[in-house]
């Protein structure tokens, strides 16, 4: 799974993590004014988060070593629609 770290020292409660990231990995507690990671597990590595703070509070930490989709390990060529999962 993929680790993302946070500068809570660096960090300036813009919520431009929050704001940037389309799968929802993201929370942002209103009482501490910082966000807070709620489900790294559905992080797509997309990097957006650390690209778009100002701040540089983020570092998103990849793991190599968590397993390729189905998808990937069945190999390609493959049959768009015809999948077995």
């Amino acid at each position: 799974m993929t680790t993302i770290k946070i500068d809570y020292d660096a960090c300036t409660g813009c919520r431009m993590c929050f704001k940037v990231c389309y799968v929802d990995v993201w929370r942002y507690d209103d009482e501490q004014d910082k966000p807070i990671v709620a489900y790294p597990e559905d992080c797509v590595h997309c990097n957006m988060c650390e690209l778009e703070c100002a701040a540089g509070a983020i570092e998103v930490v990849y793991d190599y070593d968590s397993p390729w989709p189905p998808i990937i390990e069945r190999g390609f060529p493959y049959t768009p629609g015809k999948a077995e999962i």
